[in-house]
Parts: structure tokens; sequence; C-alpha cells
């Protein structure tokens, strides 16, 4: 509806991750995994295809939709990242909606910490996904990529995974695609998949399935579990995954969209 409305690929973009933050299904916003520490430490970032502009927070407690935080850093600072108290500070001088660290808490995700702790247990592969992303093309061909998420439940030491790393979790640029990523972040920020995408698309004469292929048999290789949404320029989508199911959706601007979980 924000593109059909005229709306930019940013604007449609925040949209649909601020609603999936107040969503307490997804691993993002209210209903985020909880650390080892049983706190709710979130990360978003953003970044637009026209520019190359971006804008990112980590680690945050008190934000309520992480994604306008990442946007506020993109447009009105002349940073990318931001972290911790820092970036709450100044979603609060941006006049963001700020929540006590409780408003995140879902029952469910708490007693998965509870477990985890409880048995010592190696963690289950779910346990590193769960994040929410949004890929847009609006109709002055600007790309934007966003992504949110809680992390990974029982992180420790202030670990940060790859959604908030421009390169690694997230990515845009006008010229071939935009990315956003789910999985076990430490391979994503390692292989630096999302601007590998991309990457493959600028250096070499390769279409947008082409290049998602490639990028998820190399971390397919590192042995690392995940996938991503990708578009390009043109409105072609990809939407790969090595898992057993990733959910997944598009719409096009003729009204033709599907939603997924499973392989086809």
């Amino acid at each position: 509806s924000v593109l059909r409305g005229g709306g930019t690929s940013t604007e449609a973009v925040v949209a649909t991750i601020a609603y999936l933050e107040d969503c307490p299904l997804f691993n993002a916003g209210k209903g985020a995994v909880f650390s080892w520490e049983g706190r709710n430490e979130l990360d978003a970032s953003i970044m637009e295809g026209a520019t190359l502009k971006a804008g990112a927070v980590a680690g945050v407690t008190t934000i309520r939709n992480p994604i306008r935080a990442a946007r506020a850093v993109m447009e009105n600072s002349p940073h990318v990242l931001l972290t911790g108290k820092g970036a709450g500070e100044y979603a609060r001088e941006q006049g963001l909606t700020l929540v006590k660290n409780r408003y995140f808490f879902t029952r469910e995700r708490y007693d998965q910490l509870k477990t985890l702790k409880k048995n010592s247990r190696k963690r289950e592969q779910a346990d590193n996904h769960g994040t929410v992303g949004c890929v847009a093309l609006d109709q002055y061909g600007n790309l934007c990529a966003g992504t949110s998420t809680g992390g990974m439940t029982g992180k420790r030491y202030g670990r940060i995974g790859d959604t908030p790393v421009i390169g690694a979790g997230n990515y845009a640029d006008n010229k071939t695609c935009a990315v956003s990523c789910t999985g076990h972040g430490e391979f994503f920020i390692r292989a630096g998949i999302a601007r590998d995408v991309a990457a493959r698309m600028e250096y070499g004469v390769v279409t947008l399935d082409q290049a998602a292929a490639g990028a998820l048999a190399k971390l397919t290789a590192m042995g690392g579990t995940g996938g991503f949404i990708a578009l390009d320029a043109k409105g072609n989508i990809t939407m790969p995954f090595n898992t057993s199911g990733m959910f997944r959706g598009y719409i096009k601007s003729n009204g033709k969209k599907e939603t997924a979980i499973f392989k086809p």
C-alpha cells in the first residue's frame, strides 16, 4: 500500500519491518529472543540502493522499533552503526518511541532461554533464525533493504550478529540488487553474503538467481545455515535457503503475491 500510494522503497521497508517488530511471532522487536542475562538485545539495519547510504543499531534494549532507529541513523547522522546506550540516547533525541525492556517479553521466548540453561544443551538450528527483513523496489526505480532481529537465544558477551553489519546481513545497490539475510550470523559475516550477491552481479554477467545460488553455495560450503531474500532493479525476486524452511513472501505491482514456508 505504501508503494501503490507513491511512497518510496525506504518507506515501504520501514513500514513492513516495523509491523513485524510489533508482532510477537517473530524474533525481532516484541517477541525477540533473550540473551544469557535474560534481556532482549535488538539489532537492525537499512540501506538505500540509490545513494548507498546505510544506518544500523545494535544491542539496543529500549527502542520499540529498531528499524526506525536505523533509518534515523542513516538519514540524520554522519554515522552508519550505533550501539547500546548511545543508540538509545540517539533514538530519544530523534523522538522515537522508547519502552522498558520488559515490553519485548514473551513467555515462549523466555521459556526457550530457561530450557537452554537448564539442559545446557547445544543450541538448536532454530535458535539461529527468525530474523525479519524486507526488500523493495519503488516506481522511481530505487531499491531498499532492511533487516531486524533479536539475535541468538542465550547470546553472551555482547554478541552481535550479521543483521546490523552492512554487507553481511543487509545490502542494497540500484545497479545490482537489494538483499536481506537470516540465519547463523557468524557465517554471514565471515562470507559477507549480502554484499557477495550484489558483487557477483556487479563484477560478472550473472542473473540474480545465479548470484544468489553462488552466494548460498558459499555459505553452505562453510557450514552456515540460513537464507535470504533478494530483489533486483528489474523486479526479479529470489528467496533461496539451505534449511528445511524459511518464512517468506512477496507481492508485485500487478497484484501477484505468494507466501511460503517450505521448499517447492
